[in-house]
């Protein structure tokens, strides 16, 4: 009889930690940078640091999922 050991796989659990450092970055400068831009609506840089801001509130978002994702696959997915 064969016994199977789960364990968790180190240095993918590490990337995911690593993406998700970098999705708690962009979590406080999206809207750090969306205050700044909807405070100076009549400057000419209005549009540009919106769009910036936009993207990166989005690009946090993803990178909190992918993060989770690769967190969940080093710990659960089966050994080779």
């Amino acid at each position: 009889m064969e016994t199977e050991t789960k364990r968790t796989n180190k240095t993918i659990l590490l990337k995911g930690i690593k993406t998700m450092a970098l999705s708690l970055v962009c979590m406080f400068a999206g809207p750090t940078l969306l205050y700044i831009a909807f405070s100076n609506t009549e400057k000419p840089l209005y549009i540009p640091i919106l769009l910036a801001a936009l993207f990166i509130c989005g690009l946090a978002i993803y990178l909190a999922f992918k993060g989770l994702k690769t967190i969940m696959d080093s710990m659960f997915q089966k050994q080779n």
